[in-house]
């Protein structure tokens, strides 16, 4: 039912939510599921990685932070973006997404900080301006 691949995302924390989901429901019920998942640990612990694995699990292919952060400027050349979007909307990569929501947050906090600092400047200068 499950791949040697999908087991090992899944142990990974790198599979689909709702694959993840299949998976965490069948282990319930399948005692021979847990032993495949055991054994697919001992062999990842014992060294036997393919380049596959070791690029993922070094996010080789992951942008950088910068490169996320003019991709929600809007700054990025065409190709980059292309790349960016499929990088995380298609092969959801949790770490750059929540590399990018975490810059969201900071980009939507900057920006409650200029508003506040405006409605400051505005009420501490209205009543010098009505003065003039």
């Amino acid at each position: 039912m499950f791949s040697d691949a999908e087991l090992c995302a899944y142990l990974d924390e790198d599979l689909e939510v709702g694959r993840m989901t299949d998976i965490e429901r069948e282990l319930r019920v399948d005692p021979t599921l847990l032993k495949r998942l055991t054994t697919l640990r001992a062999n990842t612990g014992a060294g036997n990685h393919s380049l596959g694995a070791i690029w993922h699990s070094h996010h080789i292919s992951c942008p950088s932070r910068e490169d996320l952060g003019n991709f929600l400027l809007g700054i990025l050349p065409p190709d980059q973006k292309t790349f960016v979007k499929t990088h995380i909307e298609i092969n959801g990569c949790r770490q750059c997404q929540a590399n990018l929501d975490d810059l969201q947050q900071q980009q939507s906090d900057a920006r409650a900080i200029v508003q506040n600092r405006r409605q400051r400047y505005f009420q501490s200068s209205a009543g010098f301006l009505s003065q003039q």
